[in-house]
């Protein structure tokens, strides 16, 4: 079976999350070969966390899960992209579609281009 090289990049590899709908890319976010597997055994997006060094089932605490429909690996087989249906409306933890939500223009402030779904205070108690 083809898989990502996570040799490559010391274990993880970057994985593109994009919306099925829309195209709009709503995250990046690191997978492992654990990750990789429970994400093809399950039809949902599992990464694995930098932060909290565990496997993570992206919506898992918030239900805002990816409802994974296709995978592609590009072609130095060291980058995933998962096109996805976004369940519940927001990838970010902040609580917005998408975790690019910020477009600076000009050296300026940034304009805040992704819709707010839910108040991260109430989801994460």
């Amino acid at each position: 079976m083809m898989k990502p090289d996570f040799e490559k990049c010391g274990g993880l590899v970057p994985t593109i999350a994009q919306d099925i709908e829309t195209g709009e890319v709503l995250m990046l976010a690191y997978m492992n070969e654990e990750a990789w597997l429970k994400t093809l055994e399950t039809g949902e997006a599992h990464y694995y966390s930098r932060s909290r060094h565990c496997l993570w089932h992206k919506g898992g605490t918030s239900g805002h899960v990816q409802k994974v429909e296709h995978v592609r690996l590009d072609c130095d087989s060291d980058t995933v992209l998962l096109i996805v249906e976004q369940v519940g409306g927001a990838a970010c933890h902040m609580g917005y579609k998408s975790c690019f939500f910020r477009e600076f223009v000009h050296g300026g402030e940034p304009d805040i281009v992704s819709p707010l779904v839910f108040d991260p205070k109430e989801v994460y108690k």
